[in-house]
């Protein structure tokens, strides 16, 4: 385990869990893999863009790729098409050195596919392939226990709620991690051309929301899941999504950095100035430094000043990735943050 280089405390590992040094670094996501094709030329529909680049992606994917990348330890549980771009997915995560026991395979449907144009500042739309793709097919009877049990922390998005039998695979994956003492983080990734309808999707995210012990959200996202309110206000963020077993809720707002809420205390943290190329997994980025500092300094969620610090690693993250295209392939290493870093004035 390559922690040393840890900008946190290492000798607070000890706290996490009782256990064994394993036990105390392993995070585990879940839910989704994807090819993501990107046009080789930003700002115009996908009908006009002249080529795609594939790029493998996913936001749980992302965020395990992420965590390893920085130095941590991680695994992905999931399911992909028994195809070439699905061999291509496992393979991705391997050569990251992200634990791939847990990827299943199916032989009656294709792995995911999404097609993202990029408009000129850089922010995306996407059209999806999932009719329905590997990945919403995964069977409860499936899931690695293993790396259930062993997980510090499980990490997991909304858009495996949307299908059956994958949906029922998840609230079983958050019972059993939970069960051994697992901290359970949640970053809902609104993606609301998946979901049947608006409604769908706002009773799906809300669904396991008081299950969380972390939630990681958007400005975008405050305004759909409280019907229109101000994401700014932190009455309408602390009253309507802030729930009595939270321990962190972080709001992110894009490049102008994050808001953070605990019990105790609340704050912001501005973001790291970069000239954006594509935003494709910012937020990954965003969740998968911030793992990867929690997972070795667990005490960043009562101490102000070691959570601030956090966030702003976690935003260096964010900012690294947007200024390349794609998403895994833009995740930073530690050292790549750490220089960003030098350029923020203290």
């Amino acid at each position: 385990m390559a922690h040393n280089h840890n900008p946190c405390n290492p000798s607070d590992h000890a706290s996490i869990t009782n256990g064994s040094r394993e036990r105390n670094s392993l995070v585990v996501c879940f839910g989704e893999m994807l090819i993501d094709f990107v046009p080789t030329v930003a700002g115009i529909s996908l009908a006009e863009a002249p080529a795609f680049k594939k790029a493998p992606g996913g936001a749980p994917a992302n965020v395990a790729v992420c965590i390893s990348r920085l130095g941590g330890s991680s695994a992905f549980i999931g399911k992909v098409g028994e195809d070439d771009f699905g061999y291509m997915l496992a393979d991705v995560l391997k050569q990251n050195n992200v634990d791939n026991s847990g990827v299943r395979y199916d032989h009656n449907a294709r792995t995911a596919l999404a097609f993202v144009t990029l408009r000129t500042d850089g922010e995306r739309e996407f059209l999806f392939f999932r009719h329905p793709s590997a990945d919403m097919l995964l069977h409860e009877s499936e899931l690695d226990m293993n790396l259930l049990k062993k997980a510090t922390i499980f990490h997991y998005g909304s858009i495996s709620l949307i299908a059956e039998p994958c949906r029922s695979a998840h609230l079983a994956a958050m019972r059993i991690a939970k069960k051994y003492g697992s901290i359970l983080s949640y970053d809902p990734n609104l993606r609301l051309a998946l979901w049947p309808t608006p409604e769908s999707a706002r009773e799906g995210i809300m669904s396991i929301w008081d299950e969380a012990d972390i939630i990681k959200i958007s400005e975008d996202e405050i305004v759909f899941l409280t019907g229109g309110d101000d994401p700014n206000d932190d009455d309408v963020v602390l009253k309507k999504l802030f729930h009595p077993n939270l321990m962190l809720l972080i709001v992110t707002e894009g490049s102008e950095g994050c808001r953070y809420y605990t019990k105790e205390f609340k704050g912001r943290v501005s973001g790291v100035k970069v000239k954006p190329v594509d935003t494709t997994g910012a937020g990954d980025a965003f969740v998968g430094g911030f793992l990867s500092s929690l997972i070795s300094d667990p005490i960043i969620l009562k101490d102000e000043k070691r959570l601030r610090k956090a966030l702003l690693f976690a935003n260096a993250c964010g900012a690294a990735t947007v200024t390349e295209r794609g998403a895994i392939p833009a995740l930073p290493s530690r050292e790549a943050v750490l220089k960003l870093l030098e350029t923020v004035p203290a």
